[in-house]
């Protein structure tokens, strides 16, 4: 199981625009429909990464917690689904489903907006304000498979917390770990 870690986009940075297919509603979504009025967090994730299947439940309960104080939760698929065929758009509807997402799935079919975010990993995340400025980037929390630690959502829900009781976020933050995000053109 590969473990590779956020690139750590700049604190302060804009959200790079996009507009996507949602696999679940089929519908063209883009970050200005989507964005929460306090605040958003876009994650990349992917169907078969056992760091992604790892942390479902917790970010299934944090996008239905968070979206009704005003989150908006997003989660993008950018991996190449032609060497990937599990990760599929068809496959997403499924998992998001499954998992009960209550936040949009996306599939960055041409990889651009992973690219924009400069994110390495599934699952990355990234938690913009009201203005979509990055307050921040990093883990859930420090359990991974197998680790024994648990499930809690701790470092973003820290995060989260602060930016919603307008208090400071500790810029001291821990890169996510997982898988690589498969780029098209490259056999891993």
């Amino acid at each position: 199981m590969a473990r590779t870690p956020s690139t750590m986009l700049p604190l302060g940075t804009k959200a790079p625009e996009f507009s996507l297919m949602d696999t679940v509603s089929d519908k063209i979504i883009d970050l200005q429909t989507m964005k929460g009025e306090m605040g958003t967090v876009i994650m990349f994730i992917c169907n078969h990464c056992p760091f992604v299947i790892h942390v479902n439940p917790e970010i299934s309960r944090m996008g239905e917690e968070y979206q009704t104080k005003g989150i908006g939760f997003i989660a993008i698929s950018s991996n190449d689904v032609e060497n990937y065929p599990q990760d599929a758009p068809h496959l997403m509807k499924q998992v998001a489903k499954a998992q009960f997402y209550s936040f949009p799935y996306l599939y960055d079919k041409t990889q651009e907006v992973a690219k924009a975010y400069q994110a390495a990993c599934t699952p990355d995340f990234y938690l913009f304000d009201g203005n979509l400025e990055l307050v921040y980037r990093g883990q859930l929390d420090d359990s991974r498979p197998g680790n024994g630690r648990q499930l809690t959502g701790n470092d973003l829900r820290r995060a989260t917390d602060a930016l919603l009781n307008d208090e400071e976020i500790d810029s001291n933050q821990k890169p996510s770990i997982g898988c690589n995000i498969k780029w098209a053109g490259l056999r891993y």
